[in-house]
């Protein structure tokens, strides 16, 4: 796997969605994309970080972006998440993780001295012609969402 760089072309993916649609990160050309990266739906740091991306909504949409959410759990679950806290934009599914290696953000973790392999909280700006315009890795969810407004908006 090749480092991500700034400027480069954001790795493309077709994933299937909620809804039971497939998503294509190709199919947002011409709009900037937050593409967030997270462990679990429904889990107390990823239900925090969905909601401030749909209390923030209107402010991404106000400057042209869209939101995708991307974890390894299944679109079912995805559904439920969706509509237990009324989330506006697509989650989607990477089971066997392989956007999310493609991201560099399958990583080994350790929790209460077990280690394990898992996704690493992060974000990716991609502009409009589809290349990397900033990323966060290793989020603190607190705050998180400005920050990211606040580059879409610079």
């Amino acid at each position: 796997m090749s480092e991500l760089q700034i400027g480069q072309p954001a790795p493309d993916f077709t994933l299937e969605a909620s809804g039971g649609k497939e998503i294509s990160l190709s199919d947002y050309r011409g709009r900037k994309v937050v593409l967030y990266f997270y462990p679990k739906d429904n889990t107390s740091s990823c239900t925090q970080e969905a909601c401030d991306f749909r209390d923030s909504t209107a402010g991404y949409e106000q400057h042209g972006a869209v939101v995708l959410g991307i974890s390894p759990d299944s679109v079912k679950s995805h559904d439920k998440f969706i509509a237990k806290h009324e989330l506006p934009f697509p989650l989607l599914a990477d089971p066997d993780h392989a956007v999310a290696e493609a991201y560099g953000v399958w990583q080994l973790k350790k929790m209460y001295g077990k280690e394990y392999e898992g996704i690493v909280r992060s974000t990716f700006l991609i502009d409009e012609e589809g290349n990397l315009q900033q990323e966060w890795r290793n989020v603190k969810v607190k705050g998180h969402v400005n920050a990211v407004l606040e580059a879409i908006q610079a």
